[in-house]
C-alpha cells in the first residue's frame, strides 16, 4: 500500500486492533489499512477492501497492488489528489500528472473523490462506496505541495501560484524596485507579482539545490543550519534597492528571519516581505508537517510582532478572499467552502479522532510513540 495523506483516527484504530490481538510491525498509520482488511469477515478482496475504508477517516490517496490486483482509493472529501495515466495499454496511479510527464505516459482523468478503482486482467472495475458529499480538496497543494508543472484537479498549479502573487499585488503593494523571490516555491508567486505591479523581477536569492526543505526537519537547529547552506543572496541584483520578497507561505519564520537579514547583508535598501497564502494560524492533520500552534507564528504573534521579528520594513499575506479570487471563485463561502483551508481558518473537512481522546496525545510522531 502506497499512502498519500494521514488517517486522523489512525492511533484510536490502532489501538483498537493491537487489543484484539494485531501484531503491528512499523510505526506507519498506514499499516491500519492493513490489518483492517485482514479482519473484515467478507469474502471477497474488495469487499474487505472496502470495509477497511469505511472505518478511516482523514486524508487519503491509496495505490493498493495484490498479486492480480492495482486498486487506487481517494477519501470522500478528495483532499489529497489521485490521477490515472495510461502507458502503453497500462493503467498508472499517482498524486501528481508531472509524474506521468516524466515517464511518458498519458493523462486519462482524475480519481473522484470517494471513488474506489481496481484494475485486474478483465479490465477495470468502479466502485463509490460513500454517499456524495461536497468535495474539499486542500488547497494547500496548490500553494506549496505539488509540484509547479503538475495540473490539480484541472488547474495549472504554476498559473494559480502566478495568480496568487497578482492578487497579492493588487491587496500589498509598496514603492519598491524589484520583485525577489524567495526560491523554489515562492517563484511562480513573484512572477505573477512582478507582471502584475510592472515592477521588475529579479533572482536576488540563489538557492543550493542539493539542501532539501528546511520547514520539515526536526528540529530548529537543524532547520537554521538548512536555511544557511541551502540560500545565498545574488548582490548585484539587490545592492542598493527597495526590494520585495515573495514565498509562497510563513510557518515558523525561521527561513523569512534569515533571508531578510541575508538581504540587509547584500545592501538592500529596503526589505519587504510578501506571503502568496494566509496566515496559517492552525495544524494539519492530513499529512503536511505543520507544528502546533504554539508552533506557528502566526498563531502566537500579531502581524506587526511577526514584522519586527523577521526584520523586514512592511509584512503583508495574502487574503483568504483573496486566496479564492485567484483561484476563479468570488470569495470564500463560509458555508460551503470549494477547498479545504483548515490551516488558515480552523475550518476541518472531517473528524479529528485521534485529536479529541481524553488522554493527552503526541501529533505527527503518536504512532512512533505508541510503538516505543
Amino acid at each position: 500500500v502506497a499512502h498519500n495523506g494521514n488517517l486522523t483516527n489512525g492511533l484510536t484504530l490502532r489501538r483498537e486492533l493491537v487489543k484484539s490481538g494485531a501484531m503491528m510491525q512499523s510505526t506507519t498509520d498506514t499499516e491500519v489499512i492493513l490489518h483492517l482488511v485482514a479482519r473484515s469477515r467478507r469474502s471477497r478482496f474488495i469487499e474487505r477492501y472496502i470495509d477497511a475504508l469505511r472505518e478511516i477517516e482523514g486524508a487519503y490517496a491509496l495505490v493498493s497492488l495484490t498479486n492480480k490486483k492495482l486498486v487506487g482509493a481517494r477519501d470522500p472529501r478528495g483532499i489529497r489528489p489521485l490521477v490515472l495515466g495510461e502507458l502503453d495499454g497500462c493503467p498508472i496511479l499517482t498524486s501528481e500528472t508531472c509524474a506521468l510527464d516524466i515517464i511518458g505516459a498519458r493523462f486519462i482523468r482524475d480519481i473522484e473523490p470517494g471513488e474506489v478503482i481496481v484494475f485486474d486482467e478483465s479490465g477495470q472495475d468502479i466502485h463509490k462506496p460513500f454517499p456524495p458529499i461536497a468535495p474539499r480538496p486542500c488547497i494547500f497543494e496548490y500553494i506549496y505541495f505539488s509540484r509547479p508543472d503538475s495540473i490539480v484537479h484541472g488547474r495549472s498549479v504554476y498559473e494559480v501560484r502566478k495568480a496568487f502573487g497578482a492578487q497579492l499585488a493588487r491587496e500589498s503593494h509598496v514603492p519598491i524596485d524589484v520583485v525577489v523571490p524567495v526560491p523554489d516555491s515562492g517563484v511562480p508567486a513573484a512572477v505573477g507579482y512582478s507582471q502584475h505591479s510592472g515592477v521588475p523581477f529579479e533572482l536576488g536569492i540563489i538557492r543550493n539545490h542539493y539542501v532539501g526543505r528546511t520547514f520539515i526537519q526536526p528540529t530548529q537547529a537543524i532547520r537554521e543550519s538548512g536555511v544557511r547552506m541551502k540560500h545565498s543572496a545574488n548582490r548585484a541584483a539587490i545592492e542598493g534597492k527597495r526590494i520585495i520578497l515573495i514565498d509562497d507561505s510563513l510557518v515558523r519564520g525561521t527561513t523569512s528571519k534569515k533571508i531578510v537579514r541575508m538581504m540587509r547583508d547584500a545592501g538592500a535598501k529596503e526589505v519587504h516581505f510578501r506571503l502568496a497564502s494566509p496566515p496559517i494560524l492552525y495544524p494539519d492533520y492530513y499529512g503536511i508537517d505543520l507544528p502546533d500552534r504554539g508552533g506557528l507564528l502566526a498563531a502566537t504573534h500579531s502581524l506587526e510582532e511577526m514584522r519586527e521579528i523577521i526584520g523586514a520594513d512592511s509584512l503583508a499575506f495574502l487574503s483568504i478572499d483573496g486566496m479564492y479570487r485567484a483561484m476563479g471563485e468570488p470569495g470564500r463561502d463560509p458555508a460551503n467552502p470549494k477547498f479545504s483551508d483548515h490551516c488558515f481558518t480552523g475550518a476541518y473537512p472531517t473528524h479529528l479522532t485521534d485529536q479529541t481522546q481524553t488522554e493527552q496525545q503526541p501529533r505527527q510522531l503518536s504512532l512512533l510513540a505508541e510503538a516505543s
